[in-house]
């Protein structure tokens, strides 16, 4: 199943990941990803979608959509390393997969909450970074005239295809 990465949220002060199902007068009703339970998320509370949020690289910043993929691809779709895991070994872990971000903006509490957030995403099966097929638009091309011609053979009438034609 793929998921839009705008449509997840992290709540400042709670744990975890959240999928955003509804919307109401004056509260976004969301979903925890762990265990299914739905609750509203208010104006005050900071709400960040994931599909908002960046890395500080050396050069441009990378979108964390950008990270995910690359430690899906690099780990070869498994689960990433324990993000209780020791600080140096996260580090190394983090470098091996981004080795261009930003060590001075890039906290190592960041790192975990990106391989938390990884994780998470993985036991969910919401890593799909396969980009939607083009082919869409050309399929429905001929299945246009092809359900014009019947149309025009079943009224015999010369002149209902010469019509359109003509326009």
């Amino acid at each position: 199943m793929k998921m839009d990465f705008t449509k997840i949220v992290s709540i400042s002060g709670k744990s975890g990941l959240f999928k955003v199902v509804s919307q109401s007068k004056n509260a976004v009703i969301v979903e925890s990803l762990t265990d299914q339970k739905r609750f509203p998320a208010f104006g005050h509370e900071k709400m960040s979608s994931l599909g908002e949020i960046s890395v500080f690289t050396t050069g441009e910043d990378l979108p964390l959509k950008d990270i995910l993929k690359a430690f899906h691809v690099k780990l070869e779709g498994k689960s990433a390393p324990d993000p209780k895991s020791n600080n140096p070994a996260l580090l190394k872990f983090f470098q091996e997969m981004v080795p261009d971000f930003n060590q001075e903006r890039v906290y190592i509490s960041d790192i975990r909450k990106m391989i938390s957030w990884y994780n998470m995403l993985l036991d969910q099966n919401l890593l799909d970074f396969t980009e939607p097929a083009e082919e869409k638009p050309a399929e429905t091309e001929p299945v246009a005239p092809e359900a014009v011609s019947p149309v025009s053979e079943i009224s015999g009438s010369t002149e209902a295809t010469a019509g359109p034609e003509a326009s």
